[in-house]
């Protein structure tokens, strides 16, 4: 049942949001937030602010969220490499985005701005639609910035993995992830990991949780070699779907999952912070693939 809302929906007004991040023109986001809203008779206008298409320095977040609020967006969404620098220009945090310490989605009310993050659900929804069954006794994830925070809370949260190996290439990063991991999660359930081959070796899955694999940054967060039939590989890049990670596993029979789902899910949560309504996400979904499948390779 979709939810009447007070603000830019309820007046009539064009609600505006964004996407503030780098390498992100190939984003489906503004198509799916600009579907949603005209299924349900809502004007909503998505911009994307690729700070390395307009050569933007990264502290100009700072100006933008000024900028945006000051025009009358109801919000942003937040992604590579902002999602923990933009925490310093908030006004107050949610639980979800507390509890990760990272925000994909910032909205402006009364003046202020408040921080959410809706990966760390987005992840949890697409892992088990699209991994369901999955042994997760073990899982390697690489990446432990703002998607990798998500992606663990996840992961040690609602999806129950046993244990959790951290690889970052910056270790020091990853270490600090785990010690905030480990104030909810435990000691016994995280490890940390400076060699791929071995973190490998000693899971069942691996996360990409890193931005390699984009457009932007083609490549593969590990070696081929690391991977074995017996994994099962989960990517949250969703442009392209069909990543240099994702394609070598399934060339050795893996179970994949691309970041679709994730993408879906967290697209949908930020789509009610924005307006106020419920989003449709099996509507959102084929949204997705309806822009998605001419970029698919043949």
């Amino acid at each position: 049942m979709v939810q009447q809302a007070s603000g830019p929906v309820a007046d009539g007004k064009t609600v505006l949001v964004g996407l503030a991040g780098r390498g992100i023109l190939a984003s489906r986001t503004p198509w799916m937030h600009e579907r949603e809203a005209d299924a349900q008779g809502i004007r909503l206008a998505y911009s994307l602010f690729d700070f390395s298409d307009r050569n933007w320095a990264d502290w100009e977040l700072a100006p933008l969220l000024d900028a945006a609020q000051r025009i009358g967006f109801a919000g942003l969404n937040i992604t590579f490499p902002f999602k923990q620098t933009v925490i310093g220009t908030l006004d107050e945090l949610d639980e979800g985005a507390a509890s990760v310490g990272a925000v994909n989605t910032v909205s402006f009310r009364g003046g202020r701005r408040i921080g959410s993050n809706t990966d760390l659900t987005g992840f949890a929804e697409g892992f088990r639609a699209g991994l369901g069954g999955a042994d997760i006794s073990s899982v390697l994830q690489i990446g432990c910035g703002g998607a990798g925070a998500a992606t663990a809370n996840a992961m040690l949260g609602p999806l129950g993995v046993g244990k959790l190996v951290l690889l970052d290439a910056d270790y020091a990063r990853a270490a600090a992830l785990r010690e905030q991991l480990v104030r909810t999660y435990g000691e016994h359930r995280i490890v940390l990991c400076d060699d791929p081959l071995a973190g490998a070796a000693m899971s069942a899955g691996i996360v990409n949780a890193t931005p390699m694999g984009m457009a932007k940054f083609p490549g593969m967060p590990l070696p081929a070699a690391a991977l074995e039939p017996r994994h099962w590989v989960a990517d949250i890049v969703y442009f392209p779907l069909e990543t240099a990670l994702l394609s070598a596993a399934r060339k050795l029979g893996c179970r994949t999952l691309d970041g679709s789902g994730m993408a879906v899910h967290q697209a949908a949560a930020a789509f009610e912070i924005f307006t106020g309504r419920s989003a449709d996400h099996s509507r959102m979904a084929a949204s997705f693939a309806a822009f998605a499948a001419p970029l698919l390779p043949e």
